[in-house]
């Protein structure tokens, strides 16, 4: 396993971990203090409690230094897509709110803006982490590959030297 790839990996997966763990926080908060609010904006803070909740369990199993965590790639892709979802849904419940840009992430003024804020900033975040360790995890695969390491297979019709095996002559 190439150094440069796990020294990659571990930091992301820590991030992820630690991004997912602050989203949770913030939307749990929201989840727990709210009683009675209409189920469509409920729906979508559980939908980016269950994607945080994930990061957090698949960082965890995955930070566990072994090489087929790089061959995760397709599910760290997917839990991308998922983080940019989230952050769409984050994007759509701040608007209605007198919190300024989407883009602005300065997490000064009222705690609902500050806090609406570093969710919707921290799910940006793990998306890009994702991104990120997918594509460590494509490298590896791709060298890995290419390398050979490990790989005792032969190819149909070829000696060990990759050339045909010699005829017999009579």
């Amino acid at each position: 396993m190439p150094v440069i790839s796990r020294l990659l990996s571990i930091p992301l997966r820590i991030a992820e971990i630690a991004f997912g763990a602050v989203v949770a926080g913030i939307i749990g908060h929201y989840l727990a203090s709210y009683d009675s609010i209409e189920p469509w904006p409920e729906a979508r803070w559980i939908y980016t409690e269950v994607i945080a909740g994930l990061s957090i369990l698949l960082g965890l199993i995955w930070l566990i230094p072994f090489s087929s965590g790089f061959f995760s790639w397709p599910l760290d892709i997917l839990i991308s897509f998922a983080w940019f979802a989230a952050f769409g849904i984050l994007v759509d419940a701040i608007k209605h709110l007198p919190c300024g840009s989407i883009w602005s992430w300065h997490f000064r003024g009222s705690s609902v803006c500050g806090r609406w804020k570093a969710a919707e900033a921290f799910s940006f975040l793990s998306a890009i982490v994702w991104l990120v360790s997918a594509l460590v995890g494509i490298w590896f695969t791709f060298r890995v590959r290419d390398s050979g390491a490990g790989s005792t297979r032969r190819r149909w019709g070829r000696s060990r030297g990759g050339a045909a095996a010699p005829a017999a002559t009579a």
